[in-house]
């Protein structure tokens, strides 16, 4: 019997000291996390592509609803617009361009920390106001002397990507404007101020209505991928690794998926 209550005795002290190795919480903060792990609090400012606004909204509330107490300061403009805002000192945690050669800038310059992860990719297509008035039906449409066509800076990834459709398909477009984003060029369409204008797949699908879509099988040629960062200079590491993961997870496939984006 004495054996037996000793063996009893020794069971109930080890079950408490593996308890007491387990989660903790943090009551100042109100954060749970395993013991060792930083809790994932404060404000993280992440500079992103213009084609990420919708899904980047989405996802900077996701994150703040998963991690009470946390702040996301969204930053959009074109990705080599954001490129060199991050170059003169302007502050932030994370970045995300629409393509790979704005984000090797980043990179080149030092301000990335660690390896860019990709997260999705993006194709171009046509947009007309409602109805096609100017009747464009094709690649090589949009070179019509009396087309009115809107497309991004060569600079912007955008831009970089037509650029690449006219050297491959030998056209050669003539645009009234060149804009710095391609909420620019969707914006010019959408305001009737240009008969067309070539955005990204989930630029048109976000403006719906407001559109007629014209798909062309030469932007296959022309795929963008979206790769994403923290930045060397965060002041807040821990949350901004953190929203990286949520972009690069399940939930962040789920939410872009449903805007468009494929995967990388």
């Amino acid at each position: 019997m004495k054996r037996t209550l000793g063996a009893a005795l020794v069971a109930i002290i080890a079950t408490a000291l593996v308890a007491g190795c387990g989660s903790s919480t943090t009551e100042d903060s109100g954060a749970t996390t395993t013991s060792g792990a930083a809790p994932v609090t404060g404000e993280i400012t992440v500079f992103a592509a213009a084609s990420l606004k919708s899904t980047f909204g989405e996802l900077g509330r996701q994150f703040e609803q998963q991690h009470p107490g946390t702040t996301v300061k969204l930053n959009f403009a074109g990705s080599s617009d954001l490129v060199a805002q991050l170059t003169q000192g302007a502050p932030g945690d994370v970045f995300a361009s629409a393509d790979t050669a704005n984000m090797t800038k980043a990179t080149d310059a030092g301000l990335v920390a660690g390896t860019p992860v990709d997260f999705a990719t993006n194709t171009l297509t046509i947009v007309t106001p409602p109805g096609n008035p100017a009747h464009i039906e094709t690649f090589a449409d949009l070179a019509r002397p009396d087309a009115q066509v809107v497309v991004c800076a060569p600079q912007v990834p955008c831009g970089a990507a037509t650029k690449k459709i006219e050297t491959a398909t030998g056209t050669t477009l003539h645009p009234v404007s060149e804009e710095s984003s391609v909420t620019d060029v969707l914006g010019k369409v959408t305001s009737g101020q240009a008969d067309a204008g070539l955005v990204y797949v989930t630029d048109a699908a976000g403006a719906g209505a407001k559109v007629t879509t014209v798909a062309f099988p030469e932007s296959a040629g022309a795929v963008n991928t979206y790769p994403i960062a923290t930045l060397k200079a965060s002041g807040n590491p821990v949350a901004a690794q953190e929203f990286v993961a949520l972009v690069t997870g399940d939930d962040g496939r789920k939410v872009l998926s449903a805007a468009g984006f494929a995967a990388p």
